[in-house]
């Protein structure tokens, strides 16, 4: 039974999609409670510009946006060969195993530290302290990181079928792209939305302001993925052989 699995290549093809998909998904929740500064990451002066009125911005941003594009262009290229359906479970399984993680994490920073761990750590004063600090996050945030990763996933799969009937098998940067570049800017707003507007009393100026410089970010990335996912994709058919390829293709538009 296993051997008909694996040597069978469009299942191997999505198993391999299905892990890089969850994978990064679950590692831009993790690694998205730090914020870095891209100017100066790349060596650049740092920023000072205005959005909506709201100063001093810069380009500051959370460690998830460096996974997050890379995480709608598997959507995109799942939604290609597996359609809709493929990536609506994609989509919901990962929102129930980044809860799944969170119950975990909860665990951990509630399990009683070892007392010689607390001053195990030449760097900090209290190691516990430390990992709450780098691995607790608010329900807010986390209510509003699922909300925005489920409802940005069906956006997505939905703009990228309507495109695809438009384009058909030509332009697949314009219904990746389009469907990316819409979906995300949703997501920009809505995580903001629930984990601050709502749960930190931030203002809508502010809300706005910190969304549409997220979604910068997102934009430029999107297109910067654009070779990406034609490499990808060319690397697929090689895969899978062109009337194999081209057949998955065609059921996953009549999926759609």
């Amino acid at each position: 039974m296993i051997h008909s699995i694996l040597s069978d290549r469009p299942t191997k093809l999505f198993i391999v999609l299905a892990g890089f998909f969850i994978t990064n998904a679950l590692l831009a929740e993790i690694i998205g409670v730090k914020i870095f500064q891209l100017e100066t990451s790349l060596g650049f002066a740092k920023l000072d510009y205005s959005i909506f009125g709201f100063k001093h911005l810069s380009l500051q941003y959370t460690c998830g946006v460096i996974l997050w594009p890379i995480v709608f262009v598997m959507t995109d290229l799942i939604n290609e060969y597996y359609g809709r359906r493929g990536v609506q479970y994609l989509s919901l399984m990962t929102a129930g195993l980044i809860l799944f993680g969170f119950g975990v994490f909860y665990l951990a920073l509630h399990a009683s530290p070892a007392d010689w761990w607390l001053g195990s750590s030449a760097l900090v004063g209290d190691y516990n302290d430390a990992y709450r600090a780098v691995i607790g996050q608010g329900s807010n945030i986390i209510i509003g990181s699922l909300a925005a990763f489920i409802i940005s996933q069906l956006l997505d799969v939905f703009i990228f079928t309507k495109l695809k009937k438009i384009t058909g098998e030509k332009n697949i940067w314009i219904r990746a792209t389009g469907s990316t570049l819409v979906s995300q800017f949703i997501d920009s707003f809505v995580v903001l939305y629930i984990a601050f507007y709502i749960g930190a009393n931030w203002s809508g100026q502010q809300v706005a302001a910190i969304a549409f410089n997220n979604y910068f970010y997102k934009a430029i990335m999107a297109l910067a993925l654009t070779p990406v996912l034609y490499l990808v994709h060319y690397g697929i058919e090689l895969y899978l052989g062109r009337e194999r390829a081209t057949a998955m293709k065609q059921a996953a538009m009549n999926d759609n």
